[in-house]
């Protein structure tokens, strides 16, 4: 132990050197963990030396604050903790799915913990908070018990040295950014990571947000976007609640979780096809392929593309919209443009209703009703617990016959969700992975292709359905994003991680045309071929597609919609917050019965997630059927008339509350 404290008292004065080296390390560390691999970390070295020595100098910027205390192991070990937790948690990330670990992830910090036991084992788990507890022990410890400078502090000195570092550290990252040695817009998160290295990225992603405002933004600049008489007198967009007597089709967009064409990757062979019958119906139908914002995560961001025509490029990278400005903002959206032509909305998916803060963001976006797993029963569960996606049919046609009009409805499936095993545990799988490059994927394409080959029987299902429907009936499919599987350019047949297929359905004969699509294209592509053109953007992606600054304007546009002046309305949004109903079948309470000490709500449309309470106070309810609840706590007899049912997502929050 003296031996210790002499070799600290020593080397600690050399405090500039000791960050230096712990910078490298901790670089080499961390891009070791991104890569799983210190020869690819050595690799990036090698070819991007200017790259790696700046993630350095970000690592040894952070590592000045221990200037200004004593403790300074202590300090170093705070700092160091700080960028291991940053290595392990998005190498941890790295297995798990395509999108590398951003500073967004800690907004979603909640849905992240809620679906962790899909991914990690229960004993990784234990090992993880054990770890934590260490960790959080040793700190104490360290900070009573490790040695300290015995010199007094130059503050002074100190703090113009950490001074000139912070300069300095803003420099360097100018000069890194105005040469091209990094790039500040990443059209490609994963490979962003990859090229720019992980610190950099990853605080880019914390001070890079929303949508930058635009050169040259103003009133005339939106104005003039637009050709005279596309917009009104005051040249602004008015919405208007428009009578047609025309006859227009329901309208339903199904988005479907991780689903690609398994035949698409190098590499592998099926015992038969995983897709017959989506194959079929993207040659008789209007199909193509579907560039999408995201690869192997990112659910949210494809569907807000599809519902308002907006990139996600335009904001921060690894932004979600759900957790940011749509939080705070409406947004105008296919829902609200086709509300204004008698058209009722309705938004289901089969996975918790708070996820992504969906109960919350859809009353920003135009939905009357959003049915989630909550409201659902009767769910059956995949290996990895997941909800299969054969529930959506019941769902959707429920959607559609509880209205007397046109519905729109867009459907989120989650059974093609990752995390895909590497061991067997479908014993006897309907489709068998014949050819493979490992034993590993061997196990985890086989579950996913049993998982998309479902998919696929519910697809039929559905349109079967749909076909026998007394209405006319428009389905928009698509995956959403590529699976979260080790997949490269290479990998693919078509060299694209970005591109997914849709296909466009109908019951009453839509002439077929074929052709290639963004996601926030294709809400409006649809439309224009049912003859709808309501809503600003949906007018702007059909008139000026072909653009040469079809982009350029479309975020200036976004911009002045979502955090400008909002000079296109006018001045003030004309979009306002729905009164979303959770579920479109009515909870209700017929009866409550007393059997000795006991109470039991009679009722209808009860679920698993129905929980009895009591002026906002959820109580202990066990589920005995959807028309029967039993209550497993005393009350006072006076307090039962107030019961109510509470539908409560497995995170306790409660999405609603009977009347």
């Amino acid at each position: 132990m003296d031996k210790f404290r002499q070799f600290c008292r020593k080397y600690l004065k050399s405090t500039l050197l000791i960050s230096a080296v712990l910078a490298l390390i901790m670089n080499v560390f961390i891009e070791t963990m991104a890569r799983h691999s210190l020869f690819e970390t050595f690799r990036f070295f090698a070819e991007s030396p200017l790259v790696f020595l700046f993630n350095v100098f970000i690592i040894f910027s952070t590592y000045s604050i221990v200037l200004l205390f004593r403790r300074r192991i202590f300090w170093y070990v705070v700092v160091s903790t700080l960028w291991v937790a940053l290595g392990v948690i998005n190498g941890v990330i790295l297995l798990n799915r395509m999108t590398p670990f951003t500073t967004k992830d800690m907004a979603n910090l909640n849905d992240g913990l809620s679906i962790v036991t899909n991914y990690l084992s229960t004993g990784v788990l234990i090992l993880a908070i054990i770890g934590t507890l260490v960790v959080i022990a040793g700190m104490v410890l360290l900070f009573l018990f490790a040695p300290k400078l015995q010199q007094k502090i130059h503050y002074k000195r100190s703090i113009a040295t950490v001074l000139l570092i912070v300069i300095a550290f803003f420099g360097v990252w100018q000069a890194a950014i105005r040469t091209n040695t990094v790039a500040t817009f990443f059209g490609n998160l994963a490979y962003a990571y990859r090229d720019y290295g992980v610190p950099y990225c990853f605080i880019s992603t914390w001070l890079n947000t929303g949508i930058k405002k635009p050169a040259g933004y103003s009133e005339a600049e939106v104005q003039n976007i637009f050709s005279k008489g596309e917009l009104g007198d005051d040249k602004t967009y008015q919405t208007e609640q428009k009578d047609e007597d025309e006859k227009h089709p329901n309208i339903l967009f199904l988005q479907l979780e991780s689903f690609i064409d398994p035949t698409l990757v190098e590499g592998f062979s099926y015992s038969k096809d995983p897709i017959p019958n989506y194959r079929k119906l993207m040659k008789e139908y209007s199909s193509g392929y579907l560039t999408v914002p995201s690869v192997g995560a990112g659910t949210a961001n494809t569907e807000f593309e599809s519902m308002t025509g907006i990139s996600v490029k335009f904001f921060g990278p690894g932004e979600y919209p759900y957790k940011s400005v749509l939080l705070e903002r409406t947004c105008e959206s296919i829902p609200y443009d086709l509300k204004n032509l008698g058209y009722s909305t309705h938004a289901i998916h089969n996975h918790r209703g708070a996820f992504y803060g969906r109960n919350k963001v859809f009353r920003n976006l135009g939905y009357d009703t959003f049915t989630s797993l909550e409201y659902m029963n009767n769910v059956i569960k995949t290996p990895r617990n997941w909800a299969k996606d054969g529930i959506l049919t019941d769902e959707i046609l429920d959607a559609l016959n509880s209205t007397q009009g046109r519905d729109y409805i867009y459907t989120i499936s989650v059974q093609g969700h990752g995390k895909y095993p590497s061991e067997q545990v479908i014993e006897n799988p309907e489709i068998e992975v014949t050819k493979a490059p490992s034993e590993e994927e061997k196990w985890q394409y086989e579950y996913y292709v049993n998982q998309v080959y479902e998919m696929d029987q519910f697809v039929k299902d559905l349109t079967d359905r749909l076909s026998d429907f007394d209405e006319d009936v428009v389905l928009v499919m698509y995956g959403d994003h590529l699976p979260a599987l080790d997949m490269t350019e290479e990998d693919m047949k078509d060299g694209d991680l970005f591109t997914t297929q849709y296909i466009i359905w109908d019951n009453f004969g839509m002439e077929k045309q074929d052709k290639n699509l963004a996601s926030y294209e294709i809400g409006a592509e649809v439309l224009d071929r049912l003859g709808i053109h309501e809503g600003l953007l949906t007018m702007y992606h059909q008139n000026y597609a072909n653009s040469s600054t079809y982009l350029q304007d479309l975020e200036t546009l976004a911009y002045d919609m979502l955090y400008g002046e909002n000079y296109i309305y006018g001045g003030e949004s004309p979009f306002k917050e729905t009164d979303m109903k959770m579920g479109v079948k009515d909870i209700k309470i017929t009866d409550i019965v007393q059997i000795g000490d006991d109470y039991y709500i009679k009722g209808e449309n009860f679920t698993e997630y129905s929980k009895i309470s009591l002026d906002g106070e959820v109580l202990d309810t066990i589920y005995l059927g959807p028309t029967i609840l039993g209550l497993q706590e005393e009350v006072n007899p006076e307090d039962v008339s107030r019961m109510k049912i509470s539908q409560v997502e497995k995170n306790k929050e409660v999405l609603s509350t009977t009347e």
